[in-house]
Protein backbone atom coordinates (compact mmCIF):
# COMPACT_ATOMS: atom_id res chain seq x y z
CA UNK A 1 0.00 0.00 0.00
CA UNK A 2 2.43 2.18 0.60
CA UNK A 3 4.68 1.67 -2.38
CA UNK A 4 1.53 2.28 -4.29
CA UNK A 5 0.70 6.08 -2.54
CA UNK A 6 3.95 6.97 -3.68
CA UNK A 7 3.61 5.79 -6.51
CA UNK A 8 0.42 7.50 -7.40
CA UNK A 9 1.69 11.23 -5.73
CA UNK A 10 4.90 10.73 -8.37
CA UNK A 11 2.32 10.19 -11.27
CA UNK A 12 0.55 13.63 -9.84
CA UNK A 13 3.55 15.72 -10.72
CA UNK A 14 3.15 15.67 -14.19
CA UNK A 15 -0.59 15.34 -13.85
CA UNK A 16 -0.58 18.75 -11.93
CA UNK A 17 1.91 20.56 -14.27
CA UNK A 18 0.58 19.72 -17.14
CA UNK A 19 -3.23 21.07 -16.35
CA UNK A 20 -1.53 24.15 -14.17
CA UNK A 21 0.43 25.05 -17.49
CA UNK A 22 -2.61 24.95 -19.49
CA UNK A 23 -4.64 27.11 -17.25
CA UNK A 24 -1.95 29.70 -16.84
CA UNK A 25 -1.89 30.01 -20.44
CA UNK A 26 -5.54 30.40 -20.87
CA UNK A 27 -5.76 33.48 -18.16
CA UNK A 28 -2.66 34.98 -19.26
CA UNK A 29 -2.93 34.57 -22.88
CA UNK A 30 -5.97 36.16 -23.31
CA UNK A 31 -6.75 39.76 -23.20
CA UNK A 32 -4.25 42.90 -21.24
CA UNK A 33 -4.66 42.29 -17.47
CA UNK A 34 -3.26 45.65 -16.92
CA UNK A 35 -5.65 47.17 -19.52
CA UNK A 36 -8.25 45.69 -17.57
CA UNK A 37 -6.97 47.39 -13.73
CA UNK A 38 -8.22 50.71 -15.33
CA UNK A 39 -10.92 49.85 -17.38
CA UNK A 40 -12.26 52.27 -20.11
CA UNK A 41 -9.43 55.08 -18.66
CA UNK A 42 -6.05 53.76 -21.00
CA UNK A 43 -2.92 54.21 -18.36
CA UNK A 44 0.02 56.22 -19.34
CA UNK A 45 2.85 54.14 -20.53
CA UNK A 46 5.16 54.45 -17.89
CA UNK A 47 2.34 53.22 -15.31
CA UNK A 48 1.71 50.54 -17.63
CA UNK A 49 4.76 49.33 -17.82
CA UNK A 50 5.81 49.88 -13.89
CA UNK A 51 2.98 46.93 -13.51
CA UNK A 52 4.42 45.09 -16.47
CA UNK A 53 7.51 44.49 -14.64
CA UNK A 54 6.24 43.82 -11.38
CA UNK A 55 3.70 41.18 -12.43
CA UNK A 56 6.11 39.67 -14.39
CA UNK A 57 3.94 40.05 -17.79
CA UNK A 58 6.77 41.62 -19.38
CA UNK A 59 8.48 38.18 -19.77
CA UNK A 60 7.39 35.30 -22.55
CA UNK A 61 5.09 33.22 -20.90
CA UNK A 62 6.60 30.10 -20.50
CA UNK A 63 9.12 32.19 -17.86
CA UNK A 64 6.60 33.70 -16.10
CA UNK A 65 5.01 29.83 -15.86
CA UNK A 66 8.25 28.68 -14.04
CA UNK A 67 8.42 32.23 -11.63
CA UNK A 68 4.22 31.51 -10.62
CA UNK A 69 5.25 27.84 -9.69
CA UNK A 70 8.38 28.69 -7.64
CA UNK A 71 6.74 30.97 -5.91
CA UNK A 72 3.76 28.49 -5.47
CA UNK A 73 6.54 25.94 -3.80
CA UNK A 74 7.22 28.64 -1.34
CA UNK A 75 3.80 28.87 -0.36
CA UNK A 76 3.65 32.28 -2.42
CA UNK A 77 0.35 32.77 -4.88
CA UNK A 78 1.27 35.79 -5.24
CA UNK A 79 -0.73 39.72 -5.18
CA UNK A 80 -4.03 40.12 -6.86
CA UNK A 81 -3.96 43.91 -8.97
CA UNK A 82 -5.30 45.88 -6.37
CA UNK A 83 -2.15 44.75 -3.93
CA UNK A 84 -3.89 42.10 -2.00
CA UNK A 85 -2.24 39.03 -1.35
CA UNK A 86 -4.09 36.23 -3.05
CA UNK A 87 -3.36 33.68 0.18
CA UNK A 88 -5.58 36.32 2.15
CA UNK A 89 -8.41 35.78 -0.39
CA UNK A 90 -8.30 31.90 -0.04
CA UNK A 91 -8.05 32.03 3.51
CA UNK A 92 -11.29 33.96 3.63
CA UNK A 93 -13.01 31.75 0.77
CA UNK A 94 -11.78 28.27 1.42
CA UNK A 95 -13.14 27.74 4.87
CA UNK A 96 -16.55 28.90 3.39
CA UNK A 97 -17.10 26.74 0.60
CA UNK A 98 -15.51 23.79 2.55
CA UNK A 99 -18.29 24.28 5.10
CA UNK A 100 -20.70 24.97 2.33
CA UNK A 101 -19.41 21.62 0.06
CA UNK A 102 -19.47 18.94 3.85
CA UNK A 103 -23.07 20.13 4.02
CA UNK A 104 -23.49 18.73 0.51
CA UNK A 105 -21.80 15.87 0.67
CA UNK A 106 -23.34 14.89 3.78
CA UNK A 107 -26.77 15.30 2.39
CA UNK A 108 -25.77 13.50 -0.47
CA UNK A 109 -24.36 10.72 1.50
CA UNK A 110 -27.04 10.37 4.17
CA UNK A 111 -29.98 10.83 2.02
CA UNK A 112 -28.70 9.61 -1.62
CA UNK A 113 -27.43 6.10 -0.08
CA UNK A 114 -30.73 5.38 1.57
CA UNK A 115 -32.98 6.15 -0.98
CA UNK A 116 -30.67 4.31 -3.31
CA UNK A 117 -30.49 1.36 -1.13
CA UNK A 118 -34.47 1.14 -0.56
CA UNK A 119 -35.35 1.29 -4.24
CA UNK A 120 -32.41 -0.67 -4.93
CA UNK A 121 -34.32 -3.82 -2.46
CA UNK A 122 -37.74 -3.01 -3.65
CA UNK A 123 -36.95 -2.72 -7.75
CA UNK A 124 -40.16 -2.17 -9.60
CA UNK A 125 -42.43 -1.27 -6.50
CA UNK A 126 -44.38 2.36 -6.09
CA UNK A 127 -41.68 3.81 -4.47
CA UNK A 128 -39.34 3.16 -6.83
CA UNK A 129 -40.62 4.37 -9.54
CA UNK A 130 -42.09 7.51 -7.69
CA UNK A 131 -38.23 8.12 -6.52
CA UNK A 132 -36.83 7.46 -10.49
CA UNK A 133 -39.23 9.96 -11.14
CA UNK A 134 -38.27 12.75 -8.46
CA UNK A 135 -34.97 11.84 -9.87
CA UNK A 136 -35.52 12.81 -13.16
CA UNK A 137 -36.91 16.05 -12.02
CA UNK A 138 -34.19 17.23 -9.97
CA UNK A 139 -31.49 16.29 -12.77
CA UNK A 140 -33.83 18.48 -15.99
CA UNK A 141 -34.10 21.47 -13.45
CA UNK A 142 -30.88 23.97 -13.52
CA UNK A 143 -29.29 24.59 -9.96
CA UNK A 144 -30.04 28.60 -10.89
CA UNK A 145 -33.51 27.42 -11.15
CA UNK A 146 -33.65 25.60 -7.69
CA UNK A 147 -31.83 28.07 -5.71
CA UNK A 148 -33.62 31.11 -6.88
CA UNK A 149 -37.32 29.53 -6.53
CA UNK A 150 -36.10 28.44 -2.78
CA UNK A 151 -34.71 31.60 -2.06
CA UNK A 152 -37.81 33.67 -3.09
CA UNK A 153 -40.29 31.73 -1.69
CA UNK A 154 -38.32 30.25 1.77
CA UNK A 155 -36.74 33.49 2.60
CA UNK A 156 -38.23 36.55 0.44
CA UNK A 157 -42.24 35.29 0.52
CA UNK A 158 -42.54 33.16 4.01
CA UNK A 159 -39.43 34.66 5.24
CA UNK A 160 -38.25 31.57 7.00
CA UNK A 161 -34.65 32.26 6.17
CA UNK A 162 -31.93 34.61 5.58
CA UNK A 163 -32.44 35.41 1.53
CA UNK A 164 -28.80 35.95 1.81
CA UNK A 165 -25.67 34.48 3.52
CA UNK A 166 -23.84 36.65 6.12
CA UNK A 167 -20.05 37.06 5.18
CA UNK A 168 -19.27 35.53 8.20
CA UNK A 169 -21.82 32.18 6.73
CA UNK A 170 -22.34 31.25 9.78
CA UNK A 171 -23.38 26.77 9.53
CA UNK A 172 -27.28 27.89 9.93
CA UNK A 173 -27.62 30.27 7.42
CA UNK A 174 -25.43 27.39 4.99
CA UNK A 175 -28.14 24.90 5.03
CA UNK A 176 -30.68 25.89 2.65
CA UNK A 177 -27.43 26.45 -0.12
CA UNK A 178 -26.09 23.48 0.90
CA UNK A 179 -29.03 21.60 -0.56
CA UNK A 180 -29.37 23.43 -3.22
CA UNK A 181 -25.98 22.48 -4.51
CA UNK A 182 -26.52 19.54 -3.35
CA UNK A 183 -29.67 18.33 -5.26
CA UNK A 184 -28.08 17.31 -8.27
CA UNK A 185 -25.33 15.26 -6.78
CA UNK A 186 -28.38 13.71 -4.33
CA UNK A 187 -30.46 12.28 -7.61
CA UNK A 188 -27.02 10.89 -9.01
CA UNK A 189 -25.86 9.16 -5.75
CA UNK A 190 -29.89 7.86 -5.75
CA UNK A 191 -29.71 6.50 -8.98
CA UNK A 192 -26.02 4.92 -8.85
CA UNK A 193 -26.61 3.31 -5.16
CA UNK A 194 -30.11 2.01 -6.59
CA UNK A 195 -28.89 0.21 -9.68
CA UNK A 196 -25.50 -1.17 -7.78
CA UNK A 197 -27.65 -2.67 -4.59
CA UNK A 198 -30.44 -4.41 -7.66
CA UNK A 199 -27.88 -5.94 -9.89
CA UNK A 200 -25.52 -7.09 -6.83
CA UNK A 201 -28.36 -8.48 -5.11
CA UNK A 202 -28.81 -11.19 -7.52
CA UNK A 203 -24.84 -12.09 -7.37
CA UNK A 204 -24.03 -15.62 -6.02
CA UNK A 205 -22.02 -14.11 -2.70
CA UNK A 206 -25.90 -12.80 -1.52
CA UNK A 207 -27.54 -15.80 -2.35
CA UNK A 208 -24.79 -18.16 -0.36
CA UNK A 209 -24.84 -15.72 2.34
CA UNK A 210 -28.56 -16.14 2.57
CA UNK A 211 -28.21 -19.75 2.35
CA UNK A 212 -26.02 -19.99 5.00
CA UNK A 213 -28.42 -18.79 7.55
CA UNK A 214 -27.27 -15.13 7.70
CA UNK A 215 -29.46 -12.64 8.97
CA UNK A 216 -31.31 -10.57 5.90
CA UNK A 217 -30.16 -7.08 7.51
CA UNK A 218 -26.80 -8.37 8.26
CA UNK A 219 -25.96 -9.33 4.24
CA UNK A 220 -27.66 -6.37 3.38
CA UNK A 221 -25.31 -4.13 4.98
CA UNK A 222 -22.10 -5.99 5.42
CA UNK A 223 -21.69 -8.07 1.60
CA UNK A 224 -24.19 -6.38 -0.23
CA UNK A 225 -24.01 -2.42 0.07
CA UNK A 226 -20.32 -2.78 0.74
CA UNK A 227 -19.61 -4.08 -2.22
CA UNK A 228 -22.50 -1.98 -3.71
CA UNK A 229 -20.78 1.38 -2.69
CA UNK A 230 -17.68 1.19 -4.86
CA UNK A 231 -19.49 3.33 -7.60
CA UNK A 232 -21.41 6.01 -5.60
CA UNK A 233 -17.37 6.49 -3.85
CA UNK A 234 -16.32 7.15 -6.83
CA UNK A 235 -18.62 9.73 -7.87
CA UNK A 236 -18.41 11.15 -4.52
CA UNK A 237 -14.89 11.62 -5.11
CA UNK A 238 -14.95 13.87 -7.89
CA UNK A 239 -18.38 15.19 -6.66
CA UNK A 240 -16.36 16.81 -3.71
CA UNK A 241 -13.58 18.96 -6.48
CA UNK A 242 -16.63 19.29 -8.25
CA UNK A 243 -18.57 21.18 -5.32
CA UNK A 244 -15.63 22.97 -4.15
CA UNK A 245 -15.24 24.76 -7.69
CA UNK A 246 -19.07 24.17 -9.25
CA UNK A 247 -20.54 26.34 -6.12
CA UNK A 248 -20.43 29.16 -8.02
CA UNK A 249 -23.96 29.44 -9.12
CA UNK A 250 -25.46 28.79 -5.61
CA UNK A 251 -22.83 31.06 -4.04
CA UNK A 252 -24.08 34.09 -6.66
CA UNK A 253 -27.51 33.27 -5.68
CA UNK A 254 -26.84 33.17 -1.85
CA UNK A 255 -24.49 36.03 -1.74
CA UNK A 256 -21.61 33.92 -0.36
CA UNK A 257 -18.37 34.90 -0.53
CA UNK A 258 -16.90 31.92 -0.86
CA UNK A 259 -13.91 30.57 -3.85
CA UNK A 260 -17.38 30.41 -6.41
CA UNK A 261 -17.65 34.75 -5.69
CA UNK A 262 -14.15 34.93 -5.94
CA UNK A 263 -13.27 33.07 -8.99
CA UNK A 264 -16.46 34.98 -10.40
CA UNK A 265 -14.80 38.45 -9.04
CA UNK A 266 -11.45 37.33 -10.48
CA UNK A 267 -12.80 36.17 -14.33
CA UNK A 268 -15.02 39.14 -14.92
CA UNK A 269 -12.00 42.22 -13.85
CA UNK A 270 -9.63 39.76 -15.41
CA UNK A 271 -7.52 39.59 -11.98
CA UNK A 272 -5.44 36.44 -13.41
CA UNK A 273 -2.98 35.77 -10.20
CA UNK A 274 -6.64 34.99 -8.02
CA UNK A 275 -7.96 32.78 -11.09
CA UNK A 276 -4.73 30.85 -11.32
CA UNK A 277 -4.35 30.71 -7.84
CA UNK A 278 -7.52 29.18 -6.73
CA UNK A 279 -7.72 27.13 -9.66
CA UNK A 280 -4.21 25.77 -8.69
CA UNK A 281 -5.50 24.89 -5.47
CA UNK A 282 -8.59 23.17 -6.97
CA UNK A 283 -6.36 20.95 -8.99
CA UNK A 284 -4.99 19.67 -5.86
CA UNK A 285 -7.95 19.12 -4.51
CA UNK A 286 -9.36 16.67 -7.39
CA UNK A 287 -5.81 15.00 -7.46
CA UNK A 288 -5.77 14.23 -3.70
CA UNK A 289 -9.54 13.06 -3.71
CA UNK A 290 -8.91 10.75 -6.82
CA UNK A 291 -6.04 9.06 -4.61
CA UNK A 292 -8.54 9.10 -1.05
CA UNK A 293 -10.81 6.83 -3.35
CA UNK A 294 -8.47 4.59 -4.96
CA UNK A 295 -7.80 4.10 -1.03
CA UNK A 296 -11.14 3.05 0.07
CA UNK A 297 -11.95 0.63 -2.79
CA UNK A 298 -9.27 -1.67 -0.56
CA UNK A 299 -11.63 -0.43 2.16
CA UNK A 300 -14.88 -1.51 0.67
CA UNK A 301 -13.75 -4.59 -1.43
CA UNK A 302 -10.87 -7.08 0.11
CA UNK A 303 -10.64 -8.47 -3.19
CA UNK A 304 -8.49 -5.37 -4.27
CA UNK A 305 -4.92 -5.15 -2.77
CA UNK A 306 -2.62 -2.66 -4.11
CA UNK A 307 1.03 -3.53 -4.61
Amino acid sequence: MGRYVIRRLLQMVPVFIGTTFLIFVMVYAVGDPVNAMFGDRAPDPATAAQLRSQFHLDKPLWLQYLLYMGDIFTGEFGNAFNGQPVTELMARAFPVTLRLALIAVVIEIIIGIALGVVTGLRRGRPLDSSVLMLTLVVISVPTFVTGTLAQYVLGVKWGWIAPAVSPEAPVGQLLLPGVVLALLSLAYVTRLTRASISENARADYVRTALAKGLPRARVNVRHLLRNSLIPVVTFLGTDVGNLMAGALVTERIFNIQGVGFQLWQGIVRQNSPTVVGFVTVLVIVFLLANLIVDLLYAVLDPRIRYA
